[in-house]
């Protein structure tokens, strides 16, 4: 039976390195204070002329090199994002553009933080049913851009960041290698307690002077929500989609969670009782980069040699949406 497996891996950050001293310039916040609430100490974010569809497309050139493809090779690209560089249309397209392959279906995924874990599942679903055999999956985004950067936003602008990463996804008939099973989930009920309200198309004009005034295009987060919400949410899922391919914890090689907060992340390696060496962070280099997390995750590991043949990798993902879901690999 087809399945998909990950052939080929890639990451790309800007140069622009942003400390938690380079923050307590900007707001009032300390070195401390970040470290204790986030568990970051450093993040990326771009400079002038810059672009999310730039990034993308340095991590997808990097993952097809790895793979050992041409970008003419991929039939497809979901692209997962929050932070597209314009609102119409996606970064998808803009990526297929820059890797010089008109034709090629793009999509977009607005999953933001879940986003990757959604990305797979549809280019994964894509694979099983033969529509196509080689797709890109990109998560990027550019948060630094829409945030708050003063001491009244300094609970969101100290843990957002810019980067992009990248997987090629291709066909196999081998049943011991590749996705084994995906679990996905949202709920509408809180939306407003992560999200961007402005610009929108319920508004005329999407935008006026008085949103501006009152902050309303910067992204908002109730900390406290999330953080009880996903500390629950995420081991759910693990656990649901290890018991699809009958699984438990015990048997997880590694766990790489969204970076959305270092304390959030050990309280789900609590929970499901996992060992340092099961779980890999990165949130204390890169910060919370959206969709970005997981794929920058994925390869670094692979770049450390941190996975061999028959090795059980499980992604888990939660955040705006509410939203948040999990995938299970066999490398």
């Amino acid at each position: 039976m087809t399945r998909s497996r990950i052939t080929g891996t890639g990451m790309a950050v800007p140069a622009r390195v942003v400390t938690n001293d380079d923050l307590a310039q900007m707001m009032d916040t300390s070195d401390e204070w970040i470290r204790q609430r986030t568990g970051i100490g450093e993040r990326h974010w771009i400079t002038e002329g810059e672009t999310g569809s730039g990034l993308a497309e340095k991590a997808a050139r990097q993952a097809l090199a790895a793979a050992e493809l041409l970008p003419a090779n991929l039939d497809a690209i979901v692209c997962a994002t929050s932070s597209p560089d314009h609102f119409i249309p996606g970064n998808g397209v803009f990526i297929g553009r820059q890797l010089g392959i008109p034709g090629v279906p793009a999509l977009d995924v607005r999953q933001a933080c879940s986003g990757f874990i959604y990305g797979l599942a549809v280019a994964d679903a894509w694979i099983r049913t033969g529509l196509y055999r080689r797709i890109l999956v990109v998560g990027t985004e550019l948060q630094s851009t829409g945030m708050d950067i003063s001491t009244e936003g300094r609970h969101v602008a100290v843990i957002f960041a810019d980067g992009a990463g990248a997987v090629i996804l291709e066909a196999t008939e081998d049943e011991d290698r590749g996705f084994e099973a995906f679990d996905l989930h949202s709920d509408g009920t809180y939306a407003e307690m992560l999200w961007v309200d402005a610009p929108g198309s319920r508004y005329k004009g999407r935008i006026t002077p008085e949103m501006l005034e009152a902050g309303r295009h910067f992204l908002v987060m109730d900390g406290k929500e999330v953080f009880r919400h996903a500390v629950t949410r995420m081991p759910e899922s693990v656990m649901t989609v290890l018991g699809k391919i009958g699984k438990t914890p015990a048997d997880i090689t590694l766990l790489l969670p969204h970076q959305a907060n270092l304390r959030i992340s050990e309280m789900v390696q609590k929970g499901l009782r996992l060992r340092d060496d099961q779980v890999y962070n990165n949130i204390q280099r890169y910060g919370n980069t959206t969709a970005a997390t997981i794929p920058i995750l994925l390869h670094e590991c692979v770049e450390a040699g941190r996975f061999k043949r028959g090795d059980l990798v499980v992604m888990t993902a939660f955040g705006s949406g509410f939203s948040w879901g999990s995938a299970a690999l066999r490398w």
